[in-house]
């Protein structure tokens, strides 16, 4: 067959039909991405970091969703909270740091207190604005502190300690509800003892954010992963089903991966998680992106956080059990970074590959056609979750996936 000229290139190929592909448009168009951050990330449940990274009163993580700075906090009371990371007198951001405790004083304010360091007005934990510089001979009567506290975002800690954050006010459900029933299979596993992360990296990848949802969703690429073709291509590794949930999460069920098939690798079944049977592999593709990925010993987390239409940041965490020994902590982390870590043998051929389809895809160029038409009963190399994934998509977008410049209409390929 020889090559094809620019129609050829652009008509539909084979007999494909709409929902087993998408245009290109959806990863590189500006206006798509300005309006997936107000339509999803503004308004769905983001994963923002786990409650472990918050260990004690006082101590804070910061974020952002859809360019809004985050901040979460841990108050006297245990509970943890969530704001904007912003000054309601003139827009500053409170806190630069990414993480750290309010506990001791900082050069601009009091312990046990967030302070803008641009005027010194205060905050406790509570967000209740604690302390106006000069509020009365400023404001007399006209403002008080009572009038100014933070902005309040709904947050939950929910399935294995995670901590979500809405910027929704009126977000219709809670996180379990949202989920559907996804986290099931690995219900027991995360939530039966407190989970603690033991590693954290990130990476910031010039891709568009859907296509690192693109490569955590679909297993056809384990063609690219001599170590994966190795410890698991068999029979039980093919028979492993991609199933759909509402909102347009997804799981993949388990098999036993056989590490010792590997060459200086062993079996990891001495090690694992509450109920969870060893060398067991389970992964949650959680819509818009985020995903869970239970493998053995150790349990993976990646959060994006679109950067813009090619650019993504994401961060991955590992974790184990709190209660674990310091020689079962050497054993995850050694597990986890062998296959996820930054030089492992999975994480860096993923990020190489999504890296080169940005490339291809950068703002402004050529629409072009990208397939999602593996059909193969909904066993691991069907692309079922993709299409699953672009119909919510193209439901909170009111845009067909498949030409994003007409208006979105359930998709038959499924």
């Amino acid at each position: 067959m020889p090559a094809r000229n620019h129609r050829q290139w652009n008509d539909v190929p084979g007999v494909l039909k709409p929902g087993e592909w998408v245009d290109s448009r959806i990863y590189s168009d500006p206006d798509i991405y300005e309006e997936e951050l107000e339509k999803i990330f503004k308004k769905v449940w983001i994963p923002v970091c786990h409650e472990s990274e918050l260990p004690e009163p006082y101590d804070f993580r910061t974020s952002s969703i859809a360019r809004e700075p985050v901040i979460v906090v841990r108050g006297t009371d245990n509970q943890i909270r969530a704001f904007l990371n912003v000054c309601p007198h003139r827009g500053m951001m409170i806190e630069r740091r990414p993480s750290g405790s309010f506990k001791e004083a900082q050069p601009s304010g009091n312990p046990k207190h967030m302070t803008c360091m641009f005027h010194g007005w205060m905050f406790d934990m509570k967000g209740n604005c604690a302390f106006i510089t000069r509020g009365e001979d400023g404001y007399q009567d006209r403002l008080k502190k009572e009038n100014v506290g933070l902005r309040r975002l709904r947050c939950e800690v929910v399935f294995g300690g995670f901590v979500w954050v809405c910027l929704n006010d009126q977000v219709p459900s809670g996180v379990e509800e949202w989920a559907a029933g996804c986290f099931d299979c690995i219900r027991e596993a995360v939530d039966t003892e407190p989970l603690e992360v033991f590693h954290y990296h990130k990476a910031i990848i010039g891709t568009n954010y859907k296509l690192w949802h693109d490569t955590n969703s679909e297993f056809y690429h384990d063609y690219m992963h001599y170590h994966n073709r190795v410890t698991g291509f068999n029979d039980e590794y093919f028979a492993r089903k991609n199933v759909g949930f509402p909102n347009g999460h997804v799981n993949v069920n388990s098999f036993t991966v056989k590490y010792e098939e590997y060459e200086g690798f062993e079996s990891r079944e001495t090690l694992s998680f509450p109920g969870f049977p060893p060398n067991q592999w389970y992964m949650i593709d959680f819509f818009p992106g985020m995903n869970f990925n239970l493998r053995g010993s150790a349990l993976r987390c990646d959060i994006v956080t679109p950067l813009g239409p090619d650019k993504v940041m994401i961060e991955f965490r590992g974790l184990g059990l709190k209660s674990d020994t310091p020689e079962e902590r050497r054993i995850r982390i050694d597990h986890h970074n062998s296959i996820w870590g930054p030089f492992g043998r999975n994480l860096h051929e993923d990020l190489i590959g999504v890296a080169g389809q940005g490339s291809t895809m950068l703002p402004g160029s050529e629409p072009r056609r990208i397939l999602h038409g593996r059909h193969e009963d909904e066993f691991i190399h069907d692309e079922i979750g993709m299409r699953h994934f672009y119909d919510e998509w193209g439901k909170w977008m009111d845009r067909s996936p498949s030409n994003p410049m007409e208006k979105y209409m359930a998709a038959a390929a499924e």
